[in-house]
């Protein structure tokens, strides 16, 4: 556990926010998903690794005002507050890796772009449906995104698992309704693609 915390600090410590392969200064298809599950502006909204993304600052800029960030790197989480300044006390941050996360309240709707992918053992995923469930209510909203079935086999020399959208939308049946699948192709600022897959739930 000690070396996936100290890998993701080292990442945060040592590239710039346009440096790293998932930078988007504006992400198109989570905002879309979030506006579509019209939930009111105070909403409880966590962002599952979201670490600096740019969405937060996204969400404060559309009025919403009840925000957590959970990321793995506390870097991130501390890089992501010196840019917001003084709005970055709207938002709740919380270090954990999401497999040991343990919700202490229930969330309107829960966003990944950025975690699920990594858990590559059945072990991992179960921990993390279990802090899910525990996580949301009835008729809240799970959005995520994972690398889609041509998207890379590693990120941040990290080995990942790949997701098509009935993958992915049969990973989380029966207790999640599916109401929207999504691919995406991702520019990093390399100039390279990277295929994504997004999937939107409701809880039954």
């Amino acid at each position: 556990m000690t070396n996936r915390i100290d890998h993701w600090n080292n990442i945060y410590n040592t590239k710039e926010l346009n440096q790293v392969s998932w930078y988007q200064p504006n992400p198109e298809i989570s905002l879309k998903l979030i506006k579509d599950s019209q939930l009111p502006k105070d909403a409880a909204i966590i962002d599952v690794g979201g670490g600096d993304s740019f969405l937060t600052d996204r969400l404060i800029d559309l009025g919403y005002s009840n925000i957590t960030v959970l990321d793995i790197s506390e870097k991130a989480l501390q890089r992501a507050q010196q840019r917001l300044g003084q709005k970055a006390h709207i938002v709740q941050w919380i270090v954990s890796d999401i497999t040991l996360f343990s919700p202490q309240i229930k969330y309107d709707l829960w966003h990944d772009r950025a975690a699920f992918h990594f858990l590559t053992t059945q072990e991992e995923i179960e921990k993390y449906k279990k802090a899910l469930h525990s996580g949301i209510k009835k008729d809240s909203h799970f959005i995520v995104g994972t690398f889609s079935e041509i998207g890379p086999d590693r990120c941040s020399g990290i080995n990942i698992r790949k997701y098509t959208k009935e993958g992915l939308a049969k990973e989380f049946k029966p207790d999640l309704e599916t109401l929207q699948l999504y691919s995406e192709k991702h520019q990093t600022p390399f100039n390279t693609i990277q295929h994504f897959t997004f999937a939107h739930f409701k809880k039954n």
